[in-house]
């Protein structure tokens, strides 16, 4: 299975997330993450969609479809498919891990080899933030598990193309 991510700036206004979610779900794919945040102008904002597919040859037809129909949606300014190998992709997660005075140091250890913060400590657990991409926390979380994850929070993904290339206002409306 491959991943795919759509990036859209839309009108931030009620109902938006509900109408671009439902081309996905109507046309049998599953959102993976939908991560949608006011930009630095406070009428638009930007959705970041991570779609995983079966990796049968109709599901990039298909998902091109998508793509353009979000399109043609009043809401959606601007929309495009970023390539995997040319956009930064980062999540945040937040793990309460089970920890007494026995483990903790071990816990510690490897929170700190991927660069992992805590931000809470109490006499049986910590909970350490971690960014980036989602194979760095999906790496954490395996070396923790046996140390007993107690809660989990994962911000969904986020991205932006590298260089110069933009995903903006000014963006022509047809991008394919």
């Amino acid at each position: 299975m491959s991943q795919h991510i759509v990036s859209a700036l839309v009108e931030n206004r009620a109902g938006t997330l509900s109408r671009v979610s439902g081309l996905f779900s109507r046309r049998g794919f599953n959102i993976d993450s939908l991560t949608v945040g006011e930009t630095d102008n406070p009428s638009i904002s930007r959705m970041t969609i991570a779609i995983n597919n079966t990796g049968q040859k109709s599901d990039k037809r298909i998902l091109e479809q998508i793509v353009k129909q979000l399109d043609k949606l009043v809401d959606v300014i601007a929309v495009r498919e970023l390539e995997s190998g040319s956009c930064l992709r980062r999540e945040i997660m937040l793990v309460k891990i089970s920890a007494d005075e026995k483990n903790r140091p071990a816990v510690l250890e490897i929170a700190g080899i991927f660069r992992a913060r805590v931000v809470d400590v109490s006499p049986e657990t910590i909970t350490v933030e971690v960014t980036g991409s989602v194979e760095k926390l999906n790496g954490l979380l395996l070396l923790l598990r046996p140390y007993g994850i107690l809660e989990l929070a994962r911000t969904g993904l986020v991205a932006l193309e590298r260089g110069s290339k933009t995903l903006s206002v000014d963006s022509p409306k047809d991008v394919q």
